[in-house]
């Protein structure tokens, strides 16, 4: 029986989530698997991977042969590394204590890589929020002097129009006493 070491498609449409898998290379996708490894979710920004290391190794010296895809998971969790590093000790390269450290200063480096990506995408997520806030500041002000302005305009008219309502009564009154001492008259 040839083992696989791939994933398993769990999630609703359009959110897949994964299961990493130790499974007969006969059975289905989604089908009958032998052990579960881990997790993967492509979701999240970097994917959020949670890997059982030693059953993995252990998997992969047992003769299970990983899919592409989880290669690469276990490549980037470091599963593939100690697999190379405890076949170093068992051939007499290495001792234990030599394979610990290398494994344990790669995973150190490896989790700096990961931390800086995060900062990164966090401090790029602050920069674009900043923009638009400035924007949008910009925006507020523009329209703020827009209706000032219009405002200034809409009292100059109001001006105007009070006066020729002014001048134009004072215009009207003297006619309208006129017609009035004829009537009396």
């Amino acid at each position: 029986m040839s083992v696989k070491i791939r994933l398993q498609r769990h999630g609703k449409k359009g959110k897949p989530f994964y299961w990493i898998v130790a499974a007969d290379a006969r059975a289905k996708r989604d089908g009958r698997f032998l052990e579960k490894i881990g997790t993967y979710n492509p979701n999240t920004n970097p994917a959020t991977i949670d890997l059982n290391l030693d059953k993995a190794v252990t998997w992969l010296f047992n003769g299970a042969q990983p899919t592409d895809t989880a290669r690469a998971i276990l490549s980037y969790k470091g599963a593939l590394l100690k697999h190379h590093l405890e076949g170093g000790v068992r051939k007499g390269a290495l001792t234990a204590e030599q394979a610990e450290a290398k494994l344990a200063a790669w995973l150190e480096a490896k989790a700096g890589k990961v931390d800086a990506k995060k900062d990164g995408l966090a401090k790029s997520k602050a920069d674009v929020k900043a923009e638009a806030l400035k924007a949008e500041k910009a925006a507020n002000e523009k329209r703020i002097a827009a209706q000032a302005e219009a405002l200034k305009a809409a009292e100059a008219t109001e001006e105007e129009t009070t006066e020729e309502v002014a001048e134009a009564t004072t215009e009207e009154a003297p006619a309208v006493e006129e017609n009035n001492e004829e009537t009396q008259a």
